[in-house]
């Protein structure tokens, strides 16, 4: 170990913060924890902790500063804050021309991006969980005593391939396959309450899915930054997988961490849920990452509401990403704010996306002008309800990619009300689809 190297830790919920700081101590290497006070909920130990509100950056600067720290990690699990409880300080409005930059930076990958040159910028270098504390790591291979069946390993590929395909639309890191069927796409929600939605609707007669099997598939996004995005799995996950009737978790090997190991492989074990890492196969090149201004989409209006610039990018976005995810036999509707993707369809139909969208947000939204796009792959999802659902949620407009049929009455009648309600209706021009 290199003695000059001091750790510091920017801590967010969980128990992966307390976990590399203990390794990195054994290891002889000082550690100095900054934790954020509305996400932190993680015992420390005999850490000492500094503790700070999301908009107290001049305060994380000073306390890694002050301890001389050269590697930071940015680990634990956070939400997105709103802009009440970020209680700012001089150093966030001194860096504020910045920090506007990397919230309107588009996507999780973006901000996150931008985050860690923010603090490169400040002489300190970003490393990941897996090299601050290695072992935390899955390798290839079964973790505890279940093994995966023949057709779990199917569900698995085919959930690698999904994420795979959807990562340049810096779409969530993890999916849930079952007998090859996509029942649900992590949003901006996380993992967990993804798995509790997969439960939910397992637990509803009206849904025609699996009731028991199926497996969840983790990895991480193709061009994903994994010094301060890592996906992870602990014991919350094998639980989420098993209210759900998952039989197994499958996670690409060497990108994810493991919090509480031992007793995330003892509650597996119990729960008979395989835990297997699994190394990538050849799925071909990877999307590079998706620019709706390198797009050439072209619209027509089907009500008089003009829409902004940014929100024709994200109608681009958003009829992109269903178009992609129609490879899946998935992906009706999707939602769009800011560039962000919030949520997509999965089976739960179009309507149901919006509503659930509803109480998802992007980073650092600072406005109550009405932001964002939901994008409806055919025509026939667009009802009176639903433009009612996507008025509710404070959405822009709405993006339409399948043809306008002048003629039904139902339609109309829907973009009337679109009208009346002030929203937009863009439809795509007939031959107009474009991948990344």
């Amino acid at each position: 170990m290199d003695a000059r190297r001091r750790l510091g830790i920017l801590a967010g919920g969980g128990t992966l913060p307390r976990e590399i700081a203990d390794s990195a101590v054994r290891r002889g290497m000082p550690v100095t924890i900054v934790a954020i006070d509305s996400e932190a909920d993680g015992d420390f130990g005999a850490h000492a902790v500094t503790r700070v509100y999301w908009g107290q950056l001049g305060g994380m600067i000073r306390a890694f500063k002050a301890a001389r720290v050269t590697d930071l990690v940015i680990v634990g699990r956070v939400q997105r804050p709103e802009i009440g409880i970020m209680r700012p300080d001089w150093g966030f409005f001194r860096h504020l021309p910045r920090i506007l930059r990397i919230v309107a930076s588009g996507g999780d990958d973006g901000v996150l991006r931008h985050v860690v040159r923010f603090f490169e910028g400040q002489g300190i270098r970003v490393i990941g969980p897996d090299m601050a504390a290695p072992e935390l790591v899955i390798g290839e291979g079964t973790m505890g005593a279940a093994r995966a069946a023949p057709g779990d390993q199917t569900d698995i590929q085919q959930g690698m391939a999904l994420i795979r395909a959807l990562g340049a639309y810096d779409i969530g890191q993890s999916v849930v396959v079952a007998e090859g069927r996509i029942e649900a796409i992590e949003g901006v929600e996380g993992t967990d309450r993804m798995l509790a939605r997969a439960a939910a609707r397992r637990a509803d007669p009206n849904h025609d899915i699996a009731l028991k099997g199926g497996v969840l598939v983790k990895r991480s996004k193709p061009g994903q930054d994994l010094r301060v995005d890592m996906p992870a799995i602990g014991p919350a996950t094998i639980k989420g997988a098993q209210e759900a009737g998952l039989t197994g978790i499958a996670v690409e090997a060497n990108t994810v961490v493991a919090a509480e190991r031992v007793r995330t492989v003892r509650e597996a074990d119990a729960a008979h849920i395989f835990v297997q890492g699994v190394k990538e196969e050849n799925l071909g090149p990877a999307g590079r990452r998706f620019n709706p201004r390198l797009v050439a989409m072209r619209f027509r209006r089907a009500s008089r509401v003009t829409p902004a610039e940014h929100a024709t990018l994200d109608a681009i976005k958003g009829l992109t990403v269903v178009d992609a995810l129609a490879a899946f036999s998935v992906g009706r509707a999707a939602v769009v704010v800011r560039n962000h993707v919030l949520a997509v369809e999965t089976g739960e139909g179009a309507e149901a996306t919006i509503l659930r969208a509803s109480g998802l947000r992007q980073w650092a939204s600072i406005t109550r002008r009405r932001r964002g796009v939901a994008s409806l792959r055919d025509m026939q999802d667009l009802t009176q309800s639903f433009v009612t659902a996507v008025a509710d949620a404070g959405y822009a407009g709405i993006a339409i990619g399948g043809a306008l049929y002048v003629a039904d009455a139902i339609r109309e009648a829907a973009i009337a009300d679109a009208e009346e309600r002030g929203l937009f209706v863009l439809v795509r021009e007939s031959g107009d689809r474009n991948g990344p």
